[in-house]
């Protein structure tokens, strides 16, 4: 496929294949989906359809609200673009302690940071979820307002 996609461009037409199309590839039978280019690209239109019983955001907002309902009472796990796709967020944060502090982690030190807290960041997200029976976007949201809160409280108001 590697030799198809440099001869020809794209990998449509590659012997064996079916082509769809980019919507089509949405409904295909899967068990993860992960939408990771457009936003969007997930709504009340084909919501329903959707056979993957996971769907990972790895694209910034590519479920529109409509269908973040329908996915949730469809029974569809969603990993929420927020928590889904805060890797590359949190190693840009490494960097620049990293930078702050004259510093350089190995590439297993940051590995191992950041499987850290995103391990701990879906736990908590999922405990909220699980807990207000809600979906994992909101919980991820009430979650972000509560860290917002606390710190709020704890340092009070500055400029």
């Amino acid at each position: 496929m590697i030799a198809w996609k440099k001869e020809h461009g794209t990998v449509q037409g590659f012997p064996g294949s079916i082509d769809i199309t980019n919507a089509e590839v949405l409904e295909v039978d899967c068990d993860i989906l992960i939408p990771a280019a457009l936003e969007n690209q997930i709504t009340a239109r084909n919501a329903g359809n959707i056979k993957a019983k996971i769907i990972a955001e790895a694209a910034n907002g590519p479920t529109t609200p409509e269908a973040d309902q329908i996915l949730f009472k469809d029974w569809k796990f969603m990993i929420p673009d927020i928590l889904c796709n805060a890797g590359g967020v949190t190693v840009s944060y490494f960097e620049w302690v990293q930078d702050l502090n004259r510093d350089h982690w190995s590439e297993t030190v940051v590995n191992a940071k950041l499987k850290e807290i995103m391990v701990k960041a879906f736990q908590e997200t999922l405990a909220i979820a699980r807990r207000d029976q809600v979906d994992m976007r909101t919980a991820a949201y009430l979650l972000a307002v509560q860290r917002v809160a606390d710190a709020t409280s704890m340092r009070g108001l500055y400029p």
